[in-house]
């Protein structure tokens, strides 16, 4: 199913971005509109380099990554507080437990309601888990915790990678289920990759 895209929201152009051994981007240039738009390509094409660029997470060597009119170089610290990356990877907070990292990106984006959060680590079952150290959780457990926050946060631009690799069906069907609303595809644009079919409604598919 495909929507009709709307007025922009992710704005990339002219950018340049390099690894030590290689160039991903040169001269990119891509807009994303609202909704879901499907990121696709072999893999080291450039998906998820994409993907923590536009979240903040690596910087362009040239170009301009704007989410409408906020650009991510020039005003780093309001873009950020729009966009969320989720990899799935597990955290680089070692010490802390699932309550303290979730306390502390509630903090970091305004306007968080933790009784959403609440919502969403009941679904994904890891109300279980808050007492635990990060440290203890299993990868799929990273992901439910990572998909929680992603589905929670009142952010405008939503950063997915590979969001179904490791999921059991029940949390499938739930992040599915989330990313279908019509009120969240209205207000936010969610990019995402996937080597399977989203199943989703999508706004746009993209090939790299």
């Amino acid at each position: 199913m495909e929507l009709n895209l709307s007025s922009p929201v992710l704005h990339v152009e002219h950018l340049d971005f390099h690894f030590p051994t290689h160039s991903v981007f040169q001269g990119f240039n891509l807009q994303f509109g609202p909704g879901v738009t499907w990121l696709r390509g072999a893999n080291g094409a450039g998906k998820t380099t994409l993907l923590k660029l536009a979240g903040g997470a690596l910087l362009p060597a040239r170009g301009v990554i704007r989410l409408d009119d906020v650009d991510s170089g020039r005003m780093p610290l309001a873009y950020r507080t729009q966009a969320f990356y989720c990899g799935g990877d597990t955290p680089a907070l070692p010490w802390l437990q699932v309550h303290e990292f979730l306390d502390l990106h509630l903090a970091l984006y305004p306007g968080s309601d933790p009784s959403l959060l609440n919502e969403e680590l009941s679904a994904f079952a890891m109300t279980s888990t808050l007492q635990q150290s990060i440290t203890a959780l299993s990868l799929g457990q990273h992901k439910k915790l990572q998909l929680a926050l992603a589905l929670a946060l009142p952010v405008r631009l939503l950063l997915i990678d590979e969001p179904f690799n490791g999921l059991d069906a029940a949390a499938m069907a739930h992040l599915r289920a989330r990313l279908a609303e019509p009120a969240r595809l209205a207000r936010q644009c969610i990019v995402l990759t996937s080597h399977l079919a989203p199943d989703v409604p999508l706004a746009a598919t993209v090939q790299l």
